[in-house]
């Protein structure tokens, strides 16, 4: 077995992102107010509030997506057992490449390395942090995909 050791850095930073999701689906909320959206309460005041209430359910199959890639960047990866050579999963791997990308650049309001509403918690980790990190796991996925 030859394991790449992207793949494996890429598998465990999904993984470890999935059962952040899976914590916070059961109740926690450690991070969590770093995690969500804000928009001001009122235009042109300092309070914010969420931009969304995400449900349970929402948050747990995100948690699957994030951990369904994991794996799929491990078997494509070969970390358990001989590299998966399948067309299949190079293209979804590279499908999940360009939407890491496209979460880099964002939605132009609210997340992404040109939104406009900044101020919150959640928009400074986004600069600095979540869009950064998704523009490497993009780069991660990819090399993953294409190697």
């Amino acid at each position: 077995m030859n394991a790449s050791p992207l793949a494996l850095a890429v598998a465990v930073i999904f993984t470890f992102l999935g059962l952040v999701h899976v914590y916070w689906a059961l109740g926690g909320r450690l991070g969590l107010q770093a995690a969500l959206p804000q928009l001001p309460v009122q235009p042109g005041k300092p309070q914010m509030a969420n931009a969304f209430d995400p449900r349970r359910g929402t948050t747990l199959a995100v948690a699957a997506v994030l951990i369904s890639v994991g794996a799929a960047v491990g078997l494509r990866g070969g970390l358990f057992s001989a590299p998966v050579q399948h067309g299949a999963l190079q293209a979804v791997l590279a499908g999940v490449a360009l939407v890491m990308f496209a979460r880099a650049v964002g939605d132009f309001r609210l997340v992404g390395f040109f939104k406009r509403v900044k101020g919150s918690a959640f928009a400074r980790m986004d600069s600095w942090v979540y869009s950064p990190l998704c523009v490497a796991l993009g780069l991660g996925v990819g090399w993953t995909a294409i190697s």
